[in-house]
Order: C-alpha cells, then structure tokens, then sequence
C-alpha cells in the first residue's frame, strides 16, 4: 500500500520533470539536433517561473492566500516559456546559423544556465521571504475530491495542473510528429535535410520552430521541479541539472516516442524515489539504484543497435549541420 498511496503519486510529480524534459529534447531530436544543453534550458525556465511567481505573489503581498490560482499558473508559464525560448534562441544561433558544434553549444549552455539561475536566484529567494513556498501550496491544488478516493484519487486525481499539462503536450507532440503535415516536413528536416531543402522545404525554419518549442516545453521542467515538486523551495541549479541528464537519457530509453515517455518518466522517477523507502540499505547501495535509469538506458541504446530497426533508430541527421552549398 506504501507504493500506490506515497511512492507511486511522488515518482509521477517526479517524472513530470523527466517527462517535459524529455518532450522537448525529442522534438529538437526529430530535427536533426542534439541539444545536450536541456539542463541549461531547464535552469532558464526554473528561474522565469519563478520570477513570474514572485511578479504574480508580489500584487497580493498582503494576504497570499488571496492569489488567485490562475492568475499564478499564468505568469509562472508565460515567464517560464519567455525564458526558455531566450536559452532556445541562443543554441539556435549558434548551431543553425553559424553552424557551431551542437555538443559544445549544448555543454555551454548547461554551464551557462546553471550559472546564471544561481546568480540570480538568491536574491529571487530572499525577496519571496527565503522560499517559494506560498505560491507552491497554490500550484500544487489538485482535486478536491482527490483525497476520498483513498490511494486511486492520490495517484490519479492528486496532482496540480502541470502534471496534466505535462502529459497533454507529451501526447499533442506525438500526434503532431506523427499525423501531420508539420510533423512530418520535421522527421524529413532530421532525417535527411538536404533531400527536405530539395522538396521545397525550408530547413533553417523548421530547425528553429523546432528548437525554440522544444526548449520552451523543456523548460516547464525547471518551473514545475521548483514550483511544484519540492514545494517552492531552492537550493542551487546542480539538482536541476542532474534531472536535464536524465530527460536525455529518458529519449534513448522511449526510443524517441513522445507517448511512451509518459510511461518512462513514471519509470524513471519510480527508480530515482525509490531508494527513500528502502530500510536497511547503504548509502552506497541506495545510490547504485538511483543509477539503474542509466544502466537501463544504456541496455535500451544497445538492443536498438543491434535490432536496427529503423522506427526505433534516432535520426539519421542527428547532430550533424546543414550546408546547404554541400547539397
């Protein structure tokens, strides 16, 4: 009973950071782009959802509890996507016009995420009273009826609405990269741009469509990881960032299939909050098991290999730049 009425709703609050993580990298991944840098991204929307919390709790600085609900999840997402698409625009600068190496950009922009949001973030925190924490109990309302449904309305209904939004993307960007027109012309872009560029297809845009909204659904990650699963508090970009390794990893283990990283987001954050409820371990043992995700990962990576199988195989372009005087 302790895993569906404790572990198994916070491994989903867990996942959701994996999950839009992994939403946007995919995205990116479709057209032809490694961004090794979603960390940096998930740092750049942690800071703009909490600056738009902090912009949103300040007009109600008398009585939070006045804040109005969806006033809050407005600005924390219209900052957070602001953000995002700033750390976006600037990895796409750098790798689709001037055509830089995107595993150097993406490590750059992990360091300069994590730079900046520590920079900055103390001093958000001490103005909101050294947490996040009112705004926090406010985005995290979920149901009313949650709790008397006992361990089936925690793990389906005991949630905020970024969770729901998290799993809405996941199966919007799935529906868009598989049955459309734009999803289409996308996969082409990643798979052989030169081939796109021939059939009309205008590379660079849908390079850049494609980085900026995934950095700005990769970014929610950040916002939600503060604002909404450890309940508005803050202590440096480094957890973050640990969580960005994962969202990547998350792609290889989903096979780069947006609806199943619904599932493998719960996976992962499964194992990553399990070692909390085991008694009796090692601290040593206890952190070999929040390693599975990666050990799984790598296995994942291995059979595709050998399997070859093409829907199951990244794309072929992937990570590779576009020259459009090569074609």
């Amino acid at each position: 009973m302790i895993f569906f009425e404790s572990l198994l709703p916070q491994a989903i609050a867990l996942g959701v950071v994996f999950l839009f993580g992994c939403t946007g990298e995919i995205i990116m991944e479709k057209a032809g782009h490694l961004n090794l840098g979603i960390p940096g991204v998930m740092c750049f929307g942690a800071l703009g959802g909490c600056y738009g919390a902090s912009l949103c709790l300040s007009l109600f600085q008398s009585d939070y509890s006045q804040t109005n609900y969806f006033l809050l999840i407005l600005f924390i997402s219209i900052f957070c996507v602001i953000f995002s698409l700033i750390a976006g625009l600037i990895y796409g600068v750098l790798t689709v016009t001037l055509k830089c190496n995107q595993n150097v950009t993406g490590l750059a922009l992990t360091i300069f995420g994590g730079g900046l949001v520590d920079f900055f973030m103390s001093s958000l925190y001490d103005k909101n009273r050294g947490s996040f924490a009112a705004g926090a109990g406010i985005v995290k309302t979920s149901f009313p009826f949650a709790s008397s449904l006992g361990a089936f309305g925690q793990i389906f209904f005991g949630h905020g609405f970024f969770v729901y939004f998290a799993i809405v993307v996941a199966i919007v960007s799935a529906l868009v990269l598989k049955r459309t027109r734009l999803g289409r012309h996308l996969r082409a872009v990643g798979e052989n741009p030169a081939t796109a560029d021939a059939a009309g297809i205008n590379v660079s845009r849908y390079k850049f469509g494609a980085i900026l909204t995934g950095s700005a659904i990769a970014g929610f990650a950040g916002a939600f990881y503060v604002m909404d699963f450890s309940r508005g508090t803050w202590e440096n970009s480094s957890t973050i960032q640990g969580y960005g390794w994962l969202a990547i990893a998350l792609v290889i283990f989903v096979v780069w299939k947006p609806l199943l990283g619904i599932f493998g987001s719960i996976i992962f954050g499964t194992l990553y909050i399990l070692p909390q409820y085991l008694n009796g371990f090692e601290p040593a043992q206890k952190s070999l098991i929040e390693l599975l995700p990666y050990f799984i990962t790598i296995i994942v990576l291995v059979v595709t290999s050998i399997v070859g199988k093409k829907s199951i195989q990244p794309p072929s372009s992937l990570g590779l730049p576009y020259f459009r005087e090569e074609r």
